[in-house]
């Protein structure tokens, strides 16, 4: 019998994401909570799980404590099988100095390499929020024979100047990389659309050690997969794409499919969040064949209490986590994480609450994101005047109001 290629995961989770400011203020990007249950590194690892690839070194960087704890907790794999999640910071073992971009990631951890010795790597990031078998791309990859292959999703060539966008063949060879073109290239034989990166990358192992290698000797390069590893193997003929429409989730509904979210700013994030209340979700939850997993404390269940006019625990077209109580509150197109509590008279109105938010009797809250722990005080208003917003609280570029982690309002 054949020998299984030995693959190896590695999971980017090191970025700053300056861009989610507020909610990156105390803990890394990956660790940001999502859904009510999630946090966002929570999406990639249940991929790769659930496709079966359980050997896994997710790359912390700046301010992982919560993402390490979190991964302590949650991704304890069975060591049985030699299975594991295991977090690993910047070891310095090319010199002093923290990760210097994705490529330099990798290169400060050749030695998981050396020490397991896997056929091919998987690359990938960790704050996207989509469904994927990283299985069938892995196949795509051994199949063609490639040193490198780029998972991409098809965007209307109208918007495409907005991503990094590759040029491929019809065989699926790149023939280049260009980051946010004036003038982008189509698919083959899709006019209308162009492929954007998702970040998303197979590699065979021993090219990938030969890249990186060439890579950190150079002290022009930015070190970065993208920039500079993806441009430097489609010259050697190396690096071909992977269509992202084409992979198939065990119980995914149809609309889903495709479905890639990039939440790197707060009004992405906010739009992914509202993405998963709909009657029909654009992004369902609740695929029992390919589950997203989280640790989850023993919350008791939800409560809505208090039944009078002006005065009725309701929440309609929203997520409802375990542990939360709506107190005679008022609850719509909204995520309410554990432990949220909405009080009497309060109306909540498409808005993210993270864990331990108190919503005051008769405060409003409207078009928000209130990360943990905060007490919104009684009458308090949030998302009815934008301009008074400001002055106390981040604002996005659409009008998200923002509340940072423990934030005192007074």
């Amino acid at each position: 019998m054949a020998r299984r290629p030995h693959t190896i995961a590695m999971v980017l989770a090191g970025g700053e994401g300056n861009r989610l400011f507020p909610l990156t203020r105390s803990r890394a990007k990956p660790a940001v909570p999502f859904g009510g249950h999630y946090r966002l590194v929570d999406f990639v690892l249940s991929n790769l799980v659930n496709a079966n690839f359980r050997r896994i070194a997710v790359l912390t960087q700046y301010k992982s404590h919560s993402l390490d704890v979190h991964l302590s907790q949650t991704w304890r794999l069975s060591p049985i099988l030699g299975s594991y999640v295991t977090p690993v910071p910047a070891q310095m073992r090319r010199g002093p100095h923290w990760y210097e971009g994705s490529a330099d990631a990798i290169a400060q951890n050749l030695n998981i390499l050396s020490d397991e010795e896997p056929d091919y790597v998987i690359v990938f990031g960790a704050d996207h929020i989509y469904r994927m078998d990283p299985a069938q791309m892995v196949r795509q990859h051994i199949d063609s024979g490639a040193g490198v292959t780029v998972a991409a999703i098809p965007v209307p060539i109208e918007g495409a100047s907005q991503f990094g966008i590759i040029d491929a063949a019809a065989d699926g060879k790149i023939s280049q990389f260009l980051e946010k073109p004036a003038d982008p290239p189509s698919m083959p034989g899709r006019p209308d659309m162009a492929f954007a990166s998702m970040g998303n990358y197979v590699f065979d192992a021993a090219i990938l050690r030969e890249v990186v290698l060439a890579d950190a000797e150079d002290e022009e390069s930015r070190h970065d997969i993208g920039g500079n590893l993806m441009p430097m193997m489609t010259g050697m003929g190396q690096a071909r794409v992977y269509d992202f429409d084409e992979n198939d989730v065990p119980g995914q509904d149809e609309p889903e499919r495709g479905y890639w979210r990039d939440v790197g700013t707060l009004d992405a994030y906010y739009e992914a969040s509202m993405d998963l209340i709909a009657t029909s979700p654009i992004f369902n939850l609740y695929n029992e064949e390919w589950p997203i997993f989280t640790w989850h404390f023993p919350w008791p269940p939800a409560k809505f209490v208090h039944d009078e006019e002006q005065r009725r625990g309701t929440a309609i077209n929203s997520i409802v986590s375990n542990g939360a109580i709506i107190s005679g509150g008022s609850v719509r197109g909204s995520i309410i994480s554990p432990e949220v509590r909405v009080n009497s008279y309060a109306s909540v109105e498409d808005s993210v609450l993270m864990d331990g938010t108190v919503i005051g009797r008769g405060a409003v809250v409207r078009r928000a994101i209130i990360d943990k722990d905060v007490t919104i005080p009684d009458g308090f208003q949030i998302g009815v005047d934008l301009e008074a917003d400001r002055e106390r609280f981040t604002v996005s570029e659409n009008g998200i109001v923002v509340v940072g982690k423990n934030h005192l309002i007074e």
